[in-house]
């Protein structure tokens, strides 16, 4: 798959596999951002996606950056949809107990490419029979 990026826009680093087995792409942040205790901000990447219909990117968390400060991505994953056009921007957290510093040039974020199946919704009347029903969360522990 291929996925285009504006040259007009796009004025941060392009994401990069840093393994030959990676899943995930680094997303570099193209500024810097203080982000204090147990608050979020919204982190630029400078990079402008094309991304393929029938495609989303997915924004997930540095396990690195989560184990060492507490920093992670809000709303992990975050879903870039393939008709999306604006500069791609990360939603950190820090849950440490002192400020952290985003400075630009820090790989931030993962960015992963999965396929998306478009569903269509069918009326029924009931649902079929499972063993676990309509248990809930713990309902199988």
């Amino acid at each position: 798959m291929k996925v285009a990026f504006d040259v007009s826009r796009t004025s941060g680093s392009l994401p990069k596999y840093m393994t030959d087995g990676a899943s995930g792409m680094d997303l570099i942040a193209n500024e810097n951002v203080v982000i204090e205790p147990h608050a979020w901000a919204l982190v630029g990447t400078g990079l402008y996606l094309e991304i393929p219909e029938g495609y989303e990117g997915q924004i997930r968390p540095r396990s690195s950056l989560a184990l060492k400060y507490g920093l992670t991505v809000l709303n992990a994953p975050g879903t870039i949809d393939s008709d999306y056009r604006g500069e791609i921007k990360v939603i950190l957290i820090n849950h440490g107990d002192e400020a952290m510093l985003v400075s630009k040039g820090d790989r931030i974020a993962q960015l992963v490419f999965a396929k998306v199946e478009r569903v269509e919704f069918v009326p029924r009347l009931g649902s079929s029979f499972t063993v676990r029903g309509d248990g809930g969360f713990g309902s199988t522990s």
